[in-house]
């Protein structure tokens, strides 16, 4: 009689893991540990380059007597070109013109932009069409801009006196009258930037919910009081942040500027950074343009601290509401 033997399954061996390569653990340890240092290091060489040590370079020059001529040889002068600044009337003017253009420029800028953009949030017949057209300033390259603002303010074949004649204002210089020297360029300027503003404002708009304006409506409130007690606290934190770099480029805008005026007529437009150009390549002293430089620099920096300073207040309080 046969007998059936039952055998013992067999244990496959398992496989073996895979080897790794000498080093490659502490290849990854090192990647896992300085990642964030490793993928932040192209950002700071090229502040490193081309920020700070222009900077760096920008401030040593400005305690020096350099011409143009001879950018290379200057002569150490301790803080004489900030002492000869400051008890500049000419300097003194520079800001003040620089502070109320952009003063005219964020507020109109601002005002204009975030009523545009309320406007073109509404459902309308075209809209799309007309957001794209009231994009075309912002598109303009500021050479064709000031060029065409030039062309406006001829004194006779512009549009505007032509405009003001028609009207039985008379015709003005605008660009030759002192009196109307910095309404040209800040006119101008809010012209190229408010679609930037309006843009930005809109986009904040699609964030607004639109259950809580619905809520508002229900509750009886007009559509004014809505956009009180909802769209405006949703558009401050962009009105905030925008109103900052608005200032920031105002203070330091050159092109338009001096495209348009040249800094003219008798220096009503003026502001520090054509001042600094004029400085540089007109009187050939570098030391002392690169001085008006890092004053402007501060100056920025004050608009800066403000901001934030503002900012903090503002948190206080909404966290104490």
């Amino acid at each position: 009689m046969a007998t059936s033997t039952l055998e013992a399954p067999r244990s496959t061996p398992r496989a073996a893991p895979p080897k790794k390569p000498r080093g490659s653990g502490a290849v990854s340890r090192f990647i896992e540990r300085n990642g964030a240092y490793l993928f932040l290091f192209p950002a700071i060489v090229y502040l490193a380059i081309f920020t700070v040590f222009p900077l760096i370079r920008g401030l040593l020059l400005s305690f020096t007597a350099t011409k143009l001529v001879n950018p290379a040889g200057g002569r150490p002068v301790g803080v004489e070109n900030y002492e000869y600044l400051l008890s500049s009337d000419k300097f003194w003017t520079s800001v003040a013109t620089t502070l109320l253009y952009t003063l005219f420029t964020v507020v109109f800028s601002v005002s204009i932009g975030t009523a545009g953009a309320l406007l073109l949030n509404t459902a309308f017949k075209g809209r799309g069409i007309i957001r794209a057209i009231a994009t075309i300033p912002w598109a303009v390259p500021t050479v064709a801009a000031a060029l065409i603002f030039v062309w406006i303010y001829n004194n006779e074949q512009g549009i505007l006196n032509r405009t003001t004649s028609a009207l039985g204002m008379g015709q003005h210089g605008w660009l030759v009258d002192p009196q109307y020297g910095l309404f040209a360029v800040t006119l101008a300027t809010v012209w190229k930037l408010t679609p930037l503003v309006m843009l930005v404002m809109l986009s904040a708009l699609q964030s607004v919910p639109q259950e809580l304006r619905e809520a508002t409506w229900v509750d009886g409130a007009t559509r004014f009081q809505s956009f009180l007690a909802v769209t405006l606290p949703h558009l401050m934190p962009t009105v905030r942040v925008i109103t900052l770099l608005m200032t920031i480029w105002s203070i330091r805008r050159f092109e338009i500027i001096f495209l348009i005026t040249g800094g003219g007529p008798l220096d009503v437009t003026n502001t520090l950074v054509v001042n600094v150009y004029r400085t540089a390549f007109q009187d050939q002293n570098l030391g002392r343009a690169a001085a008006i430089g890092a004053l402007g620099l501060v100056l920025s920096l004050l608009v800066t601290v403000v901001y934030f300073i503002v900012e903090q207040i503002q948190e206080r309080q909404e966290s104490q509401r």
